[in-house]
């Protein structure tokens, strides 16, 4: 496939993540104009063959397939509110944070303007985009998707249409992000315990590492549990997880270490037991994190 094949691409925000999705496109031969409120942001890519579109409605109007990657989606809108008048009949796919009640005005705001909608995330930091085990999953406009399905595929080889509804995606992103800050807070705990004790962070990785490992592994178990609503085969049960507290409480004090952050969990698996779930699996919790 020659250069000439290959579906030209405008990306429309160059932080550090629109700056590796643009790269992204250059390096696999996509004609890439981009965009960005400080120009000086755009030279690098310049230098690697992406051409600079001084104003948005440029940017936009030079490619039939338009990657805008800002941090929200308000920030979006306001960025290409210059350039609406060039989205008919163009493809539009949102790479920002945001809720589904976020990603479905976004999906109206864009249809209106008569563009086509797909909105997605990107499930990895930016060194990993264009990598073949990179996931990003979409959804909204299947037929977007499935034209340029290919040129998408640049961007991650694991690479998903989850369906037609506009808010998939965006539930999808913080259904699986809310375990990113749990996750990451216990590790910087974890690091400022050994280092009480005089010993490296580092240290501590090849475990973590082993630790998200099992995480992992028993996740199928958790889905089915929820799924089903039988609770009653626990391997971990809410009781065990609450006689540890106290656990947290004192490395808190021997570490001299903030450890408050517990505190809304413990009282989570409290109201668990109190709802009679004290001896079925820890995977009860969905059903105290549900309001009535």
């Amino acid at each position: 496939m020659t250069r000439d094949d290959r579906t030209p691409v405008t990306v429309v925000g160059l932080g550090s993540m629109g700056a590796a999705l643009a790269e992204a496109f250059v390096k696999a031969g996509h004609p890439t104009t981009v965009w960005n409120r400080t120009a000086t942001k755009a030279a690098a890519l310049v230098a690697k063959g992406a051409i600079h579109a001084e104003a948005v409605e440029d940017a936009v109007a030079a490619s039939p397939l338009i990657i805008a990657c800002l941090t929200t989606y308000d920030d979006t809108r306001q960025a290409l509110e210059p350039a609406t008048g060039a989205l008919q009949g163009r493809a539009l796919v949102t790479l920002n944070s945001g809720s589904p009640a976020g990603a479905r005005e976004m999906a109206a705001w864009a249809i209106g303007y008569g563009a086509r909608f797909l909105d997605g995330a990107i499930k990895n930091i930016p060194s990993a985009v264009a990598a073949p085990d990179t996931l990003l999953y979409y959804s909204g406009d299947k037929t977007v998707f499935d034209e340029y399905e290919t040129t998408l595929k640049v961007l991650g080889g694991d690479t998903v249409h989850l369906g037609d509804e506009s808010d998939l995606a965006a539930l999808y992103e913080m259904a699986v992000g809310g375990t990113l800050l749990p996750a990451l807070v216990g590790f910087f705990q974890g690091a400022a315990a050994v280092q009480a004790r005089g010993l490296e962070a580092s240290t501590l990785v090849r475990f973590t590492v082993k630790w998200f490992e099992m995480i992992n592994s028993v996740l199928p178990t958790f889905a089915h549990e929820i799924d089903s609503g039988d609770y009653t085969k626990p391997a971990s049960s809410v009781n065990l997880f609450l006689a540890g507290a106290a656990h947290d409480e004192e490395l808190g004090r021997e570490a001299n270490i903030d450890v408050a952050w517990h505190a809304p969990l413990h009282d989570l698996l409290k109201t668990a037991v109190e709802a009679g779930h004290g001896d079925h699996s820890i995977s009860a919790l969905t059903e105290v994190l549900k309001k009535p």
